[in-house]
């Protein structure tokens, strides 16, 4: 008999960041297995796209504009979810930001509030907004993306590392205050990616073969290499499984 460990049907879950890359292939993969999935980034044409996409494959979903940045389109879009669904089970906290490629001496100050303003502030709210609809319904799942970033902080990506390095314990911490309302918050740290937010690791030659040299595996991830993980976290299949960071990096760190 098939497992239905990974069953979805019923759930509603809020993708940030999923007009494109990482969160759109965990969009995919959350309809595929029964959620209604809120598809969420900046642009809603992007995200209707993608929507539409799922739609058409058989599955249930919806397009809606978030920028994580902006503390009003948080408020906005927790608004229309209570409205409009009454609940919220699953969070994939993905929208991230990164404008500075350099070095960490030339970082400016709108790229720091920037970068801040996005992988901290926004995933903070993100996470107590939803926190607060899953704990009115008796639970649910939040799942934040990092990187491998926030252990070993990447070449020229200084600043964006140290926002990966604080949604890894702000990870923890959510878990730890949140486990008694049937609340798990988790964290996927990807390695090398190929997405267009990475561009600048693929077009610096340097930076690229010296990546996939430290790469077991050899190779780079394709986005939909995540998926899988990400489900594995929200699904029953990691019903004792909070706080924890699930590294999906070829080895790289290993």
């Amino acid at each position: 008999m098939a497992t239905q460990l990974f069953d979805l049907t019923g759930k509603i879950a809020l993708v940030t960041g999923a007009s494109r890359g990482i969160g759109e292939e965990i969009a995919r993969l959350l309809a595929e297995q029964g959620a209604h999935v809120i598809v969420s980034s900046r642009k809603v044409d992007d995200c209707q796209t993608v929507a539409d996409s799922i739609k058409a494959n058989g599955h249930s979903a919806e397009a809606l504009a978030c920028h994580v940045g902006s503390m009003e389109d948080i408020g906005n879009t927790f608004d229309y979810i209570r409205r409009e669904h009454g609940r919220l089970d699953i969070l994939i906290n993905n929208a991230a930001a990164n404008p500075y490629f350099g070095h960490v001496l030339d970082t400016d100050l709108a790229a720091y509030q920037k970068t801040v303003d996005v992988n901290v502030r926004g995933y903070f709210f993100m996470s107590v907004e939803g926190g607060k609809l899953m704990r009115e319904n008796g639970g649910g799942a939040i799942v934040n993306t990092a990187s491998i970033n926030a252990l070993h902080p990447g070449p020229m990506q200084a600043i964006y590392s140290i926002t990966k390095a604080a949604v890894v314990n702000m990870t923890q911490a959510f878990a730890k205050e949140c486990a008694p309302l049937n609340i798990r918050v988790n964290a996927l740290l990807p390695g090398l990616t190929k997405t267009k937010f990475a561009g600048a690791l693929f077009t610096n030659e340097a930076i690229h073969k010296e990546a996939i040299r430290s790469i077991p595996m050899g190779r780079h991830a394709e986005p939909k290499e995540m998926a899988g993980a990400v489900l594995y976290l929200v699904s029953d299949a990691s019903s004792y499984t909070t706080g924890h960071c699930l590294v999906v990096d070829g080895g790289m760190t290993a």
